[in-house]
């Protein structure tokens, strides 16, 4: 193994054999090409607001899991980066009256930003620290949130309009925003699939099973470290830009601890590592939501019997097991 290339090949395929590599990449083009046509199905099948929420939430657990999955970096604030990006969505599409695009781009920049700022700071300590860090930052978002004029408090940003994408296309129909919320998460997976499979995603493997391997053989964690910390919570105020959009509302909830919370269960349930896993988690966890909201406050506990199973009987999530019985990577 050379310097350049820190992970070695799991695999080296020998002479006219088949690449194992090609054949992942094939599975992965698979699952692609079927989430797409699940989801042209699915607003045929489910309330399509439903499914844009699952949408947003899989985006943002799938952010997280960049994270957490292929970083090793265990964030228990990524509430502030969805949360702010919802704010600043809204707010620009309200008060300022900018093309949905333009509101979105703005809210993801923004979490981008304030990704630098905190991760600059945090990676400095590891292990728990790191985790404690990111709560204490997550919650000045908070409360900086809870007392901002534009904000609205805790009535939060409400009546948001959806307006028209680029000018033309007309969000107000569910079926066209349904589209469009469709797009961005296609291509939400589709970046954070090509990150996890650069030579940057290997180096971020590396960092994470032995980083004292990958100091000796030059490489700076931290700006590796700083790196994916920005990615990450660029993509999660994406989803919550989009989220902001989809129910025209922007509230304390998106920034809440809870919601930090509840980003990591949806990506352990489904399985951390792995790339759609996080998406299972959060149709899980959106799904209990959805349809036990009728039971009220009880939500949480059978949130918490199935987590608690989930973890017992599936440790490496629901999608990391199965994948563990197909050896091959999902």
């Amino acid at each position: 193994m050379s310097v350049a290339d820190p992970v070695a090949p799991a695999q080296v395929a020998a002479p006219g054999a088949a690449d194992p590599r090609r054949h992942d990449g094939a599975v992965h083009a698979a699952i692609f090409a079927g989430l797409v046509v699940v989801l042209a199905a699915a607003p045929f099948l489910a309330y399509p607001v439903f499914v844009m929420r699952v949408m947003c939430f899989a985006l943002f657990a799938s952010a997280f899991n960049l994270l957490l999955g292929y970083g090793g970096l265990l964030s228990f604030g990524h509430a502030a980066y969805f949360g702010l990006a919802s704010y600043v969505c809204a707010h620009a599409a309200r008060s300022w009256g900018v093309d949905p695009a333009l509101a979105i781009l703005l809210g993801t920049l923004a979490s981008g930003a304030l990704g630098a700022v905190f991760g600059a700071v945090a990676i400095r300590r590891q292990g728990i620290y790191f985790s404690m860090i990111t709560l204490a930052l997550a919650q000045i978002v908070y409360f900086a949130s809870l007392q901002a004029p534009f904000t609205g408090g805790e009535d939060g940003i409400q009546g948001v309009p959806r307006g028209k994408l680029f000018g033309a296309i007309d969000l107000a129909s569910d079926a066209t925003l349904y589209v469009v919320a469709a797009a961005i998460f296609v291509a939400g997976l589709l970046v954070i699939y090509r990150i996890v499979h650069s030579p940057f995603g290997q180096v971020l493997r590396a960092i994470r099973e032995n980083e004292n391997r990958a100091l000796s053989l030059g490489y700076r964690v931290d700006r590796y470290r700083l790196a994916v910390f920005v990615m990450s919570a660029a993509l999660a105020g994406l989803a919550g830009s989009t989220k902001a959009i989809v129910f025209q509302l922007a509230s304390l909830t998106d920034v809440h601890w809870t919601m930090s919370g509840e980003v990591v269960l949806m990506t352990l349930i489904g399985g951390m590592g792995t790339m759609f896993g996080p998406t299972v988690g959060a149709l899980v966890f959106t799904a209990l939501e959805f349809y036990l909201s009728s039971i009220g406050s009880w939500v949480t506990v059978v949130e918490g019997g199935v987590f608690v199973v989930c973890v017992l009987a599936f440790r490496e999530g629901i999608v990391g097991v199965l994948a563990r019985r197909l050896r091959r990577p999902l």
